[in-house]
């Protein structure tokens, strides 16, 4: 017996592959925060050998060093051994959720994250009262005397601004492409995104007409499972990669515009493998998922752009710069926007604390990284930011006082002669 159960444990040979040299730790956020070795990477892939050991046990402290893990993949950036510790984290973390049970009120608040913010449909309920609240002011003063129950008052502090439209907007099933069409793609929208950045959606869409793609946007599924995926709720990813395969698998391209769906999706081949039924589709499927700045940066611009004189900090989501190895397109499409001038901030390759649910569940060692982020990207002189992710919008935004764009909605803005 081992801690571990039978269900694809952290692979020996993955693990073999750490020579423990170091080089991953000034990347990884948690060891930046914690200073502990077992919150580095390389401490993590220790407990996953040890782990793997005849008569190991699971423990508290395993689950809370694996827990403090941001999943942001710098240390796969910065690893000059190739180890893959993607593979290695999202093998663990449901070992974990099977193996070492939560304390009751922490499982609480992991399905609450869960039953709540995969859903679109309950998202765009609660929208209204959100506005309101925000409206009245009702979200800062219940954060204030929410200081005993941290997990809500991460949650009120968090919430992104919600518009009256949030509940009622929605994306045309079929965009037809303009001008010469390059291609028939589906995209994307998200749980999160489609509700409280829909905007951002509706820009995209734009964006990807404009340069001569026809745009189809299914409403189902309601999730694509990549947040369950990163945080071990293994049975749902599952089921959500299946029905995302099933729904969008006959399009030339997949299109994402948020970064930690793009990885995930990617990411199905690794899920599904073992499953022979749908081993095949998943690897066909996630070859033809691309960030929409990784798809646009393969044609060149149709679209006539208008300046758009700007400072614009660019923040490396992580599941874009690290997970996807996507970080030269996003900046080559903002550079094509006359008059708009990129900056690049300083520890680029550090996350900012959003990282999924990371935020929400460990709300003190994020609030430390978003302020060490906001700090850098402010140092900058920037008058706005560029991120290609939701969350860390939402996470930079609550630290620093200058509004954060989708490179889209920039784009956007320049295609259509607007201003933000």
């Amino acid at each position: 017996m081992t801690a571990w159960d039978v269900h694809r444990p952290p692979d020996p040979d993955l693990i073999a592959d750490c020579v423990h040299c170091g080089f991953c730790l000034p990347t990884c956020p948690s060891y930046t925060v914690f200073e502990d070795e077992m919150d580095s990477p390389r401490g993590r892939i220790v407990l996953m050998r040890v782990g793997n050991e005849p008569d190991s046990e699971p423990s508290d402290a395993l689950r809370v060093h694996l827990d403090r893990c941001l999943g942001c993949m710098a240390c796969v950036t910065a690893c000059p051994s190739g180890v893959k510790y993607d593979q290695l984290i999202e093998r663990a973390r449901p070992q974990v959720e099977r193996v070492a049970p939560r304390p009751r009120r922490e499982w609480l608040h992991r399905r609450l994250i869960f039953a709540l913010f995969t859903h679109p449909g309950r998202l765009r309920a609660l929208a209204p009262v959100l506005w309101i609240q925000q409206k009245l002011g009702v979200n800062d003063a219940l954060a204030k005397r929410l200081g005993r129950v941290p997990e809500l008052q991460a949650m009120l502090k968090l919430a992104p601004p919600v518009t009256r439209r949030a509940a009622i907007q929605q994306l045309a099933e079929v965009t037809p492409a303009r001008g010469a069409q390059r291609g028939r793609i589906a995209f994307m929208q998200g749980c999160v995104q489609r509700v409280f950045f829909g905007d951002v959606n509706a820009a995209t869409v734009r964006v990807l007409a404009a340069e001569g793609f026809e745009v189809h946007a299914p409403r189902a599924p309601r999730c694509c499972g990549s947040l369950q995926l990163h945080a071990g709720v293994e049975d749902e990813a599952v089921a959500l990669a299946k029905a995302t395969i099933a729904a969008y698998e006959g399009f030339e391209h997949v299109a994402v515009n948020v970064a930690g769906c793009g990885s995930g999706m990617k990411d199905y081949a690794h899920l599904l493998a073992d499953d022979p039924a749908w081993a095949d589709r998943a690897k066909a499927f996630a070859a033809k998922v691309r960030d929409v700045s990784e798809l646009l940066a393969e044609f060149e611009p149709q679209a006539p752009r208008h300046p758009l004189p700007m400072r614009v900090a660019y923040h490396d989501a992580c599941h874009l710069a690290h997970a996807q190895k996507v970080r030269a397109q996003p900046r080559a499409l903002l550079n094509t926007i006359p008059g708009l001038e990129l900056k690049e901030p300083a520890e680029w390759e550090l996350c900012c604390g959003s990282a999924g649910i990371y935020n929400l569940v460990e709300p003190e060692a994020a609030a430390k990284l978003g302020a060490r982020k906001a700090a850098n990207l402010e140092a900058t002189g920037a008058e706005a930011i560029a991120a290609g992710n939701p969350g860390c919008a939402i996470q930079i935004g609550a630290h620093l006082d200058i509004p954060v764009f989708h490179p889209m909605t920039l784009l956007d803005h320049s295609i259509r002669g607007t201003r933000p």
